[in-house]
């Protein structure tokens, strides 16, 4: 096995360089995986551009990247749960493991979280990983490193839908049909709600909403959403509203679209970090507000979805590119929103 690895380092706003690092070794309770696909995700695009988020700020160079999966090549002590040959999808946030939020369950609120491409953590966009093995999920024969590397998102639409108390018989609109809208009415419809309602204002992103399987989709620069909304619910609203799309009008519109009684998730941030609500009407309609921080427990039945058909998540990567031609990824990621609606990028292998 070679000493190096090529690594995609950030030097600079929307600058991309390639250099040679050495490969990791595994620690104890460690593996070493060799990365295959990692998925570009819209944090990454954001410290790409601007080189921050909120309190977190990229000191270059920097490596991004967080949705990934490839194949284990090696294990450090103790690692009983994959062994060399494995193909895992990894998830990308370590826990203290002591904390009262760890010691609980909600390990997605640990303080002490250590998160891939989250500053000053590097991230995957490289040929090799170390990672903590127990945090290394293995794929079934029939699930790939591509779908296995938008795990990552998938979760948290899964988390999203558990927060709303998604089952059969239940209505729902998905504000937004970016990457995180999709991944959130798939797992909306995994967990059996069949009437999914999907606005936007981006054809692109509306026709593949369709093409995975959304009931309805609503271009909101075209149509009222709530006179869509009314229409498909009979006048009643939505059971579960969940918003993905971070804008201040989708923030009013999540509850003027939810049903008495409704819940209405909140997944995305504005850009300012505020949102102004209707309260009045979210009183009388006595609706339950949850919000969403990346996810808990979730890989498991993300992944035993996407073996059982029950998601297809390959149907939701719209370009895909070379780890040489990175630059150019986030770049048209970027600078193509309207078309692209994800990207992900083959590092290595050939599925």
């Amino acid at each position: 096995m070679k000493e190096t690895m090529k690594a995609a380092v950030m030097t600079g706003l929307r600058t991309i360089a390639f250099e040679e690092r050495p490969i990791p070794e595994p620690a104890d309770g460690e593996a070493l995986v060799k990365i295959e696909y990692v998925g570009v995700c819209g944090s990454d695009l954001h410290y790409f551009e601007s080189g921050r988020i909120g309190d977190y700020v990229v000191e270059p160079p920097f490596v991004l990247g967080h949705e990934a999966a490839g194949t284990v090549v090696k294990v450090g002590k103790d690692v009983t749960n994959v062994r060399p040959g494995d193909r895992v999808a990894l998830e990308p946030g370590k826990t203290c493991g002591k904390c009262e939020f760890c010691r609980t369950g909600r390990y997605n609120l640990c303080p002490d979280v250590v998160f891939f491409a989250t500053p000053p953590v590097g991230g995957v966009f490289q040929e090799y990983a170390a990672h903590e093995a127990a945090l290394c999920f293995k794929l079934p024969d029939n699930v790939s490193t591509l779908e296995g590397a938008l795990i990552e998102p998938l979760a948290v639409g899964f988390h999203a839908a558990n927060q709303a108390g998604a089952q059969p018989g239940r209505t729902a609109v998905v504000l937004g049909s970016g990457c995180i809208g999709l991944v959130s009415m798939l797992a909306l419809r995994a967990r059996g709600v069949q009437t999914v309602i999907v606005t936007d204002v981006m054809d692109a992103r509306l026709a593949k909403a369709k093409e995975l399987g959304a009931h309805t989709v609503v271009n909101a620069a075209r149509e009222n959403p709530a006179e869509a909304v009314k229409r498909v619910t009979g006048g009643m609203g939505a059971d579960i509203v969940i918003e993905t799309a971070g804008a201040p009008a989708t923030g009013r519109q999540a509850v003027e679209l939810a049903k008495k009684g409704g819940v209405v998730v909140f997944v995305a941030y504005t850009k300012s970090g505020d949102v102004t609500l209707p309260m009045s009407l979210a009183l009388d309609k006595e609706l339950t507000f949850k919000t969403v921080f990346r996810y808990r427990h979730i890989y498991p039945m993300a992944i035993e979805a996407v073996a059982s058909g029950a998601v297809n998540l390959k149907g939701l990567v719209t370009n895909l590119f070379d780890f040489d031609d990175l630059q150019e990824a986030l770049d048209r990621s970027i600078d193509e929103k309207a078309a692209i609606v994800k990207s992900a990028v083959r590092i290595g292998g050939a599925e």
